[in-house]
């Protein structure tokens, strides 16, 4: 029986990749965004390879907007499987330069919007004694870097969020995994931004996207919580 996947935060990049390898692999995708537009040509394309995928506008920092993604969801495809929290925002600011309102917007979106989208989903897993959350963290997650203070601050809360409901929900079932991007993702924009940088110091996230499959299909008996995905050469 096919397995419901919700992914929060997908753009293009390693949201895209991850939905396309969740829809290939024969999950029911939930998409999950502010970007509705994006959102409805993913789906069209994904629907045209002959994967299932709908989409539904959401603000992860709005609670009533999140509930209604879900509903969406479930009434399109049934009880939620897997959850990919993959939505933050990143301020790239020191002390003296970040506002209040951009500290609290990364917390908002990365931290705070990850545990709403949790909330609602561990319902309907608890339900089925399985399921499988996914965090996709960040270096700063464990090294937070100089300019960084609010995505550092975010990303540092859902290592603290996933290591948390890992022992909350995994006696229950639920599987909990915390993913570490180390490096650069390679997508247009970044590619622009650093035109002279060698390909294989960017991480693939078409390759990123199989290490989260793997994590969403581990047995229970030897689990991960934490996996981390860098480039082979250490040049970022």
């Amino acid at each position: 029986m096919a397995r419901t996947a919700v992914i929060s935060g997908v753009g293009p990049g390693l949201g895209e990749s991850l939905a396309r390898k969740f829809a290939g692999e024969g999950c029911q995708v939930g998409l999950f965004a502010r970007s509705i537009d994006y959102l409805e040509d993913l789906a069209a394309d994904l629907r045209s390879d002959g994967g299932e995928a709908v989409a539904a506008q959401v603000d992860v920092t709005n609670p009533g907007q999140v509930k209604q993604g879900f509903q969406k969801v479930r009434e399109t495809y049934g009880p939620i499987d897997i959850l990919i929290n993959h939505a933050s925002y990143a301020s790239w600011k020191g002390i003296l330069e970040i506002t209040g309102n951009e500290f609290e917007q990364a917390w908002n979106v990365t931290t705070f919007g990850g545990f709403l989208c949790t909330q609602e989903a561990v319902p309907d897993m608890l339900e089925k004694g399985e399921g499988t959350i996914l965090f996709t963290g960040a270096t700063s997650a464990v090294k937070g870097p100089a300019g960084a203070l609010g995505f550092a601050s975010a990303k540092f809360g859902v290592r603290g969020l996933a290591q948390s409901l890992a022992r909350e929900l995994g006696p229950q079932g639920i599987h909990i995994a915390h993913v570490i991007i180390d490096g650069q993702i390679n997508t247009p924009r970044v590619r622009k931004m650093l035109p002279d940088r060698d390909e294989y110091t960017f991480l693939d996230p078409d390759a990123i996207a199989e290490t989260y499959w793997h994590l969403a299909n581990q047995d229970r008996s030897a689990w991960s919580l934490e996996v981390d995905v860098r480039p082979h050469v250490e040049k970022f």
